[in-house]
């Protein structure tokens, strides 16, 4: 969850810091600091609060050095306060450190920690990893065996990371040794920029936009060795590893905000660009399928599969119901929706024919990761829908798909959900053709997909009619939202959208559901979202509408151009274009999105940075 850099090399170091710094803050952003090394010294700066007021601070309190880390948070162990903000320091200053993660076994080593004299400061997890490797540096000293003071820190980091139990990414200074940067990974992504004399590490490649072209992504149980001159990869077991360098694709362009106040709107209006990218290069006229080229299957084993697990959180695990409509609608094959949180500790009933998709916007998030490696485990065949190339989940699934959404910034998922939905909507038509969806069929879906970043603009100029809606309704405590079919799931990332950034208590059920129940929070206060585009079964949603409206809530309704039966029962109608039912989520969504954005705004909160949430979760 929290976002980590560091730099070593010519430069003074806090310039990379504290622009990365801010460039990471979606990670996390309860606390900030930094800690540099300069004249046999290494001087620690850390504020509660944005980044902002941490460069606020450095400015009264200004650091130098050529290597430095920094640091910025979201709480886990210990509130937000200066004593629990990162960088910690351990034993007598000899070592400061930077980490991301959960350790697990924090309070049986606090424990012996200060029964050896060990004077703890915050109440975080953290520091104990500090006052380990100054332990055990202290006691790789004594034994004088190693050539190097550097050979004996970075000896000291293997011996204690073996004794922490739980996810790190750690970056460590020495008092000791001039610029030397040790980095070690465990369940939480470190990437390492290689520029001309210098090094960069950071949490993702964002911060290393316009500093390097070329990374390297550390793998579990590796520690990277960087000095200003050279870089070493090694397994914390000991020995080298090789070094698999990646080309950063990523432009700087790409996190700018342009035109837009805040990252979330500037993404929602990307979606008719992000579902292109989607599908650029993945419609098959001739044989009117799908294309993807890093799937890693054969046909003959695809068409052996008879049962599909989509497993994920949060927006992802919303996309994976629509996927689970679209696949058993089109290739007839049973699909089962898993929270990745449940799937990675159940032992599901899944046999070699069944396939695995974790789906995750971050590519990171240890939830997806844990369980998509728990089924990998078992043999299954693992694949990933993920945005973020170099991730984890994507360099250890078996195959996979990538969004190529760009950089999602806002913490509230926008533009990956739809990306998400279009690969969805792609795999359905490709393992439909495979099976029995008739050539004419698949056709269709093609043409109809082709126009759907056209469509995604036309929705767009709803805009104004979602701002004026918003102000009417911002000051409500309680939205339901309904929808059924394909729309049941827009109808949960609505209401979530909606709690994460407005924090307005909201629920999505199926429209029908409400009669069991939900019906009882209606009142003249709750508004009721119904998402209500023309469909099969849009009589029965105007029912459950009626329902409502009978006594006497308030209905706002998101309905298909031209539907007037509809104005005469809602009271107030968010219009989008009428597109086949499979593809609604893609124009419904889009309303909804803004709705949360504006009322968000309307209620002074910040849409880009809610409270209490981060953007990637690395922590269970």
């Amino acid at each position: 969850m929290c976002g980590i850099v560091g730099y070593v090399g010519p430069k003074q170091a806090y310039d990379y810091l504290i622009e990365g710094l801010f460039r990471l803050e979606y990670r996390g952003y309860d606390s900030a600091g930094v800690a540099l090394q300069q004249a046999g010294q290494i001087d620690v700066r850390k504020k509660t609060g944005r980044v902002s007021q941490l460069a606020e601070l450095v400015k009264v309190q200004p650091v130098t050095g050529n290597a430095g880390i920094g640091h910025t948070r979201w709480a886990t162990h210990g509130e937000p306060s200066d004593a629990n903000s990162h960088p910690h320091v351990g034993g007598n200053g000899e070592v400061v450190l930077v980490h991301n993660g959960v350790i697990e076994n924090y309070a049986l080593l606090r424990d012996k920690l200060t029964e050896l004299g060990y004077v703890f400061r915050s109440a975080t997890d953290t520091e104990v990893a500090a006052h380990l490797i100054a332990h055990q540096l202290e006691e790789e000293t004594k034994l004088g065996s190693d050539p190097t003071l550097a050979e004996t820190c970075i000896q000291a980091v293997e011996k204690a990371i073996k004794k922490i139990k739980g996810t790190y990414g750690l970056a460590i200074l020495f008092r000791d040794v001039p610029g030397l940067l040790v980095a070690a990974r465990l369940g939480s992504p470190l990437v390492v920029g290689i520029g001309k004399g210098e090094y960069y590490l950071a949490s993702d490649a964002s911060p290393l936009v316009g500093h390097t072209e070329e990374v390297v992504y550390l793998n579990d149980h590796e520690i990277a060795v960087i000095t200003a001159d050279q870089f070493q990869l090694r397994h914390q077991n000991g020995g080298s590893n090789a070094k698999h360098i990646k080309v950063l694709e990523q432009a700087a362009v790409d996190t700018d905000l342009g035109e837009f106040e805040h990252y979330m709107l500037k993404e929602i209006f990307e979606q008719p660009t992000s579902i292109e990218n989607a599908l650029r290069g993945r419609l098959d006229d001739d044989e009117a399928t799908a294309v993807f080229g890093g799937l890693n299957m054969d046909p003959q084993k695809l068409r052996c599969i008879d049962r599909i697990v989509l497993t994920a959180c949060g927006t992802s695990w919303h996309s994976a119901l629509v996927g689970e409509y679209l696949i058993e609608e089109f290739a007839r094959i049973p699909v089962e929706v898993e929270y990745a949180s449940e799937l990675r500790y159940r032992n599901p009933p899944m046999t070699d024919r069944t396939m695995v998709f974790a789906i995750t916007q971050s590519g990171e998030t240890a939830d997806t990761l844990a369980a998509m490696r728990e089924c990998k485990r078992k043999g299954h065949p693992t694949l990933a829908i993920c945005n973020t190339v170099g991730s984890t989940i994507a360099r250890e699934a078996d195959g996979g798909i990538y969004l190529h959404a760009g950089p999602e910034i806002g913490v509230a998922s926008t533009k990956a959900f739809t990306s998400q939905v279009t690969v969805l909507t792609l795999l359905a038509l490709f393992m439909g053709r495979m099976r029995n969806l008739s050539y004419p069929a698949g056709k269709r879906i093609i043409s109809h997909l082709r126009e759907m970043p056209d469509k995604i603009r036309q929705t767009l100029k709803c805009y104004d009619a979602v701002k004026e809606v918003a102000r009417k309704y911002y000051t409500a405590e309680n939205f339901l939202y309904m929808g059924r079919l394909y729309n049941f799931p827009v109808a949960l990332e609505g209401a979530l959208k909606l709690k994460e950034i407005s924090y307005i208590h909201a629920e999505g059920y199926p429209a029908a559901e409400m009669k069991h129940g939900p019906i009882a929070l209606i009142d003249e206060d709750t508004p009721s979202v119904f998402i209500a585009p023309r469909c099969g079964i849009y009589p029965k949603v105007m029912s459950n509408l009626q329902e409502v409206k009978a006594r006497r809530g308030p209905v706002i309704a998101i309905a298909c151009e031209g539907d007037d039966k509809i104005a005469d029962l809602a009271d107030d109608v968010i219009y989008v274009p009428d597109v086949d039912e499979y593809l609604q989520p893609l124009v419904t969504s889009i309303p909804l999105q803004l709705l949360s954005y504006e009322i968000a705004i309307l209620r002074g909160c910040n849409v880009d940075r809610p409270r209490n949430l981060a953007k990637s979760v690395t922590v269970e």
